[in-house]
C-alpha cells in the first residue's frame, strides 16, 4: 500500500479523452491510493492544464501525472510538455496502445518521461500499481516540498504590476497573483498598511511587504543571486540569452571560473517564445521557458554563477584585467569578457502607445498576460518568427488573432513551417501592408487606428490587447568609446574589424582579432548583438560555445 503523503492535498492527476477509460483509471487509482492522495481526472489536455494551474495557485502538490497518448487537439506528449512547465517535479507517465510504443520511446527525450504503460493493464495489481508505487517512492524521496510562494497584489491594467509578474515568471520564481479589487487582495493590502494607491505590493515568502519594488531589490528579496561571490573571474558573460547561457555552460564546464550577469531574466527574447519548433534535437518543439530553465540549471550544475537584475553600464581595460561596471557603482573584473547582450524590440512610434505600454500594449510575448486574452480579440504587430510563435500560442484561447504586417507577405521574414501553421489556424488572420497609426484608451487599451499603406485609408478597431514584435535594437550603448560598433549599434568582431587586412586602430597585438573577438583583446561577442549575426537560437548557442573556445586560446597566449 502507498505510504501516507506529506500532505492530504497531494494529487495524482489522470487525463484521458474517453470518459469510460477516464473513469476506470480514476477508479483503479482511488482503490489503491485514495486514502493518501487526491485523485483528479480530466478528459482533455486543455482541461487538465487548467486543473494543474489551479492546483499550482492553491499551493497543492502533484506527485504523478498519467496522460493518454491519443487525444484530439492536444496529444499526451504535447500535454506533458506543457505540464512540465507547471509541475516540473511531478512524475510523468504516458498511457499508450501497443501501436504507439515508438511515440512513447520518443517522449522519453522530449518530456523526460518516467514511464509508459500499455493499455489495458488488467490486472492493475500486476501492471499498474507496481509502477506507480516506484514512481511515488521516487517522488517522495525527491525535494518535492512546496516552494514558499511570493504574493503579488496589483491591478490588471497596471504597467508596473505587469512588469513585476513578468520578471518573476521569467526568473522561475513561484508567485500568486491577487487583484487589488478582490477580497484577498484587499486583505493583503490592509495587512501591509497600504490603501492600494501604490501598486504592486509584493509579499515575499518570509512575509516582508515590498511596495512598487525595483528589480534589483525584488530579485534579492525573492532569493535570486544579485551579488558576485568574488572580485575576479576567468570569464564574465554579459547577457543571459541563448548565447550567454551557452557561453556560461561551456565556460564553467571547461574549468573557467564563470559569472553570468543578466539585466532582467535569463532567456532573452527566446525565453519569451511560447514554442520553438526548429531547434535541433526537439522535433516536437520546446518552449522558450523550458529551454531557458534547462540551460540555466545546466550552467549552475557546472558551477557558473548567475546574477540577475544587474545593469551593466561600462567596460574598462586595466592591464590584463577587463572590468565590468554596474549601475550601482560596483564592478567585477575578469581575464576575459563575452558580450551576449542580445537585442530588444524597437518601440512603435505612434500616438498613445507609450502611455498604454503595460496597460494592454506589450513589447514581446508577455506570456503572463495570455490568460487575460481568453475569448478576446488580439492584435500582433510583426512578421518574423517571434510574432508567428506568439500568434499560434495566443490563438489557443483568444477569440481571434490578427497579425499586422508592414510588408507584402510573411514569406520574407517568417519560417515556412510557421506560415503553414498560421494558414491552418481558423482564428488567425493576416493583414499585410498595415500599420498601427494610433492607440486609444483611458487607463488601458480600448481601440486601435489601423492604416493601409497602399491606400492610406484608416480604420478604427476595438482592441484590448496589442503585442509588438518589430525590429531589433542592440543593447550596446554602454560600450560607446570602448568597443567598435556599426552604424546601427551592432558589435564588430573578427573579420569585420579588418576589412582591408589591417588591424583596428589601437590594436597592439601581433595577431589579428579572433573570429568573435572585438577591438579590445580578450573581449568577445556572441549572438544577436554581433553585427551580421544569424538571429537564430541555434546559432546564438553555437557562438556562445565558440567564444569560450576562443577565450581559452586568448588565455593560453596571454
Amino acid at each position: 500500500m502507498a505510504q501516507a503523503a506529506d500532505t492530504a492535498r497531494t494529487v495524482i492527476l489522470t487525463v484521458d479523452d474517453d470518459p469510460g477509460v477516464s473513469r476506470a483509471v480514476a477508479r483503479d487509482l482511488r482503490r489503491r491510493y485514495g486514502a493518501s492522495y487526491r485523485i483528479v481526472r480530466a478528459e482533455s489536455g486543455q482541461s487538465a492544464l487548467e486543473a494543474l494551474r489551479e492546483l499550482k495557485l492553491r499551493g497543492d502538490l502533484v506527485a504523478v501525472i498519467l496522460a493518454d497518448y491519443r487525444m484530439p487537439q492536444m496529444n499526451g506528449i504535447e500535454f506533458l510538455e506543457q505540464a512540465l512547465d507547471v509541475y516540473p517535479g511531478a512524475r510523468r507517465v504516458l498511457l499508450t496502445a501497443y501501436a504507439d510504443t515508438n511515440a512513447a520511446i520518443d517522449a522519453i527525450n522530449v518530456v523526460d518521461l518516467d514511464h509508459y504503460l500499455l493499455k489495458p493493464w488488467d490486472p492493475p495489481e500486476e501492471k499498474l500499481y507496481p509502477v506507480l508505487d516506484d514512481l511515488l517512492q521516487a517522488w517522495r524521496a525527491s525535494d518535492h516540498r512546496p516552494v514558499p510562494s511570493t504574493k503579488v497584489v496589483g491591478h490588471r491594467w497596471s504597467a508596473r504590476s505587469s512588469d513585476v509578474r513578468e520578471f518573476l515568471a521569467r526568473n522561475q520564481v513561484p508567485y500568486r497573483w491577487y487583484s487589488a479589487d478582490e477580497p484577498e487582495g484587499r486583505r493583503l493590502l490592509a495587512a501591509a498598511g497600504q490603501d492600494g494607491s501604490r501598486l504592486p505590493l509584493v509579499v515575499t515568502p518570509d512575509g516582508a511587504p515590498l511596495v512598487e519594488p525595483e528589480a534589483p531589490d525584488l530579485a534579492a528579496r525573492v532569493g535570486l543571486a544579485t551579488t558576485p561571490t568574488a572580485e575576479f573571474y576567468d570569464l564574465v558573460v554579459v547577457g543571459g540569452g541563448p548565447a550567454g547561457l551557452g557561453a556560461a555552460v561551456y565556460g564553467a564546464s571547461e574549468g573557467l571560473r564563470t559569472v553570468l550577469v543578466e539585466r532582467s531574466a535569463t532567456g532573452g527574447q527566446a525565453g519569451q517564445s511560447s514554442r520553438i519548433e526548429n531547434y535541433l534535437g526537439f522535433p516536437d518543439g520546446v518552449s522558450g521557458a523550458q529551454l531557458t530553465d534547462r540551460a540555466r540549471r545546466q550552467a549552475a550544475k557546472f558551477g557558473a554563477e548567475i546574477l540577475t537584475a544587474r545593469e551593466v553600464t561600462g567596460l574598462e581595460v586595466n592591464g590584463s584585467a577587463r572590468i565590468v561596471r554596474f549601475s550601482d557603482g560596483s564592478a567585477v573584473a575578469a581575464h576575459s569578457v563575452i558580450l551576449a547582450t542580445g537585442v530588444s524590440y524597437r518601440q512603435l512610434d505612434a500616438p498613445g502607445l507609450t502611455e498604454l505600454t503595460g496597460c494592454g500594449v506589450f513589447y514581446g510575448s508577455a506570456l503572463t498576460e495570455a490568460s487575460g486574452c481568453q475569448g478576446q480579440d488580439v492584435y500582433i504587430v510583426g512578421g518574423a518568427n517571434s510574432a508567428g510563435q506568439a500568434a499560434m500560442y495566443l490563438a489557443r484561447g483568444a477569440k481571434s488573432v490578427t497579425l499586422l504586417v508592414r510588408g507584402e507577405s510573411l514569406a520574407a521574414s517568417m519560417s515556412h513551417y510557421l506560415i503553414q501553421q498560421i494558414e491552418r489556424a481558423p482564428n488567425i488572420s493576416v493583414r499585410c501592408g498595415t500599420v498601427v497609426d494610433a492607440a486609444h484608451g483611458t487607463g488601458h487599451l480600448e481601440q486601435l487606428t489601423l492604416r493601409d499603406l497602399a491606400t492610406g485609408r484608416t480604420e478604427p478597431v476595438d482592441a484590448q490587447w496589442l503585442f509588438v514584435f518589430v525590429g531589433a535594437a542592440p543593447r550596446t550603448d554602454w560600450l560607446d568609446g570602448t568597443v567598435l560598433r556599426d552604424e546601427r549599434g551592432f558589435i564588430l568582431a573578427g573579420p569585420d574589424l579588418t576589412p582591408e587586412g589591417r588591424p583596428p586602430t589601437g590594436w597592439e597585438l601581433d595577431r589579428s582579432p579572433y573570429h568573435l573577438e572585438t577591438n579590445v583583446p580578450g573581449v568577445f561577442v556572441a549572438g544577436d548583438a554581433r553585427a551580421e549575426s544569424a538571429k537564430r537560437v541555434a546559432s546564438a548557442v553555437g557562438e556562445g560555445a565558440m567564444a569560450v573556445m576562443l577565450v581559452h586560446r586568448y588565455l593560453e597566449q596571454s
